[in-house]
């Protein structure tokens, strides 16, 4: 883990901690920077998804007639 000293906006981190539910600068800057990794994986993610929909990967699934039962 690394040490830095880093000037932080205090509106911005209580904000941060107010919507993480997090109590220490230290546990909101973290999970602050977690949660922003995650967001940007699951938009990564839904890109990839709305690429294969856009080329009818999943129009198998629109043709009813070909369910299993």
């Amino acid at each position: 883990m690394s040490k830095l000293l880093i000037d932080v906006d205090d509106e911005a981190l209580a904000e941060a901690q107010r919507v993480l539910g997090t109590t220490t600068k230290k546990d909101t800057v973290n999970a602050a920077l977690a949660e922003v990794v995650r967001r940007i994986k699951r938009i990564d993610a839904l890109e990839k998804l709305t690429a294969m929909a856009d080329s009818g990967d999943f129009d198998i699934l629109l043709d009813k007639s070909r369910y299993r039962r």
